[in-house]
C-alpha cells in the first residue's frame, strides 16, 4: 500500500468534513495516494458493504477519481408498447411488486403509458428495484419540501431516473449517499434563506446557483452573514451579483470563516468617508452589468 504525503485542497477538506463519513475520508486519502480502488476494502480492512458506501459517498461528492459518463436521455428509451408491459408483469414477479408499490407511493393508479415509463427504468437504466422506489421516495419529498401538495408525475420522476442513471447511482449504497447528501444541501440552502431572511417563497434557478456555489466554496453561515449585512450596508438591500463579488473575493483570499475573514480582510465594511465615492465591490458589480449589456 502507497503512503505518500499528499496535500489535500481546502474545498475537498471541507466537503470530506460535511459529509462525516469517517470510511469516505479514509478511502479518500487511500485513493489520493495512488493505491488502487479495488484493492482498498483489503487494505483498509473495510467490509464490502463500509466500502460501497464510503465509495458512493465520494462519487457524489465529487471526489471519485472516474466518474462514469452515462449520457443517456428520456428521449432514447425503446418505445416500449402494451404488449411489453403486459408480458412482463405475466412473467416478472419483482415488476408486478414494484407496480404495486409505486401505485401505493403515489396514491393513485398507474396508466399504460406510466407502466411503460416504470418499464424503462428496469429495461433500460438497469434500475434495481429498490432503487426505483427510493427515487420515487425522493422525488414525493422534493416535492414537499418545494412547497406541492401533489405526488410527483412519473414523466418528472423519469427526468430524476435519468439524472441518477447519469451519477451512476445504480445501487442502494449509492442511492442512499445520494439521497443524503442532497438532504444536507437542503438543509444548508433552508439555513442560507434564513439568513438572508427570505421566507414565504422558494428560492429561483438563478438564486439557488448562487447559493449553491458560496457552499460549495465552503462557507459557513456566519460569514455568508457579514457578506450579506455589507451587501445590504453598501446597495440598500440584497444584491445577488454584488453578494457573489464579495464571496468571491474571500474565497480567492482564502477566507471562508467570520474568524478568518475578521482577520484576514481589511476592506472597510462602510462607505468610504468621501460620500461621492463608490465602494469598490459597487463599482465592480455595475462595469459587470454594463459588460452583459
Amino acid at each position: 500500500m502507497v503512503t505518500d504525503s499528499i496535500t489535500v485542497s481546502e474545498t475537498d477538506l471541507r466537503k470530506l468534513l460535511g459529509a462525516a463519513s469517517p470510511d469516505a475520508a479514509l478511502l479518500y486519502l487511500y485513493i489520493s495516494c495512488g493505491n488502487d480502488p479495488d484493492r482498498a476494502g483489503e487494505d483498509l480492512n473495510l467490509g464490502a458493504s463500509r466500502l460501497s458506501c464510503a465509495a458512493a459517498s465520494l462519487r457524489q461528492l465529487g471526489l471519485w477519481p472516474e466518474e462514469r459518463a452515462v449520457r443517456i436521455a428520456p428521449g432514447e428509451r425503446p418505445d416500449y408498447t402494451e404488449r411489453d408491459v403486459l408480458t412482463t408483469m405475466d412473467s416478472d414477479a419483482s415488476f408486478r411488486g414494484l407496480y404495486g408499490e409505486i401505485q401505493r407511493l403515489l396514491g393513485r393508479n398507474l396508466n399504460t403509458e406510466e407502466l411503460k415509463i416504470l418499464l424503462g427504468f428496469v429495461r433500460y437504466l438497469n434500475m434495481p428495484v429498490e432503487v426505483i422506489q427510493m427515487l420515487v421516495c425522493y422525488c414525493k419529498d422534493r416535492a414537499r419540501r418545494r412547497g406541492s401538495n401533489r405526488n410527483p408525475s412519473l414523466r418528472a420522476i423519469e427526468k430524476e431516473a435519468y439524472a441518477w442513471a447519469e451519477r451512476g447511482i445504480d445501487s442502494i449504497e449509492e442511492a442512499s449517499a445520494f439521497i443524503q447528501a442532497q438532504n444536507v444541501r437542503s438543509s444548508r440552502l433552508a439555513q442560507l434563506m434564513e439568513v438572508l431572511q427570505i421566507r414565504g417563497r422558494n428560492l429561483t434557478a438563478a438564486e439557488e446557483r448562487y447559493a449553491q456555489s458560496w457552499l460549495e466554496m465552503g462557507f459557513e453561515n456566519e460569514a455568508i452573514s457579514m457578506a450579506y449585512e455589507r451587501t445590504c450596508l453598501n446597495t440598500g438591500g440584497l444584491n445577488w451579483a454584488y453578494m457573489n463579488k464579495i464571496l468571491q473575493r474571500w474565497h480567492e483570499a482564502g477566507l471562508h470563516t467570520a474568524q478568518a475573514i475578521r482577520s484576514g480582510d481589511k476592506k472597510p465594511t462602510s462607505r468610504s468617508s468621501n460620500p461621492n465615492a463608490l465602494d469598490e465591490d459597487v463599482a465592480a458589480t455595475i462595469k459587470q452589468m454594463l459588460q452583459e449589456e
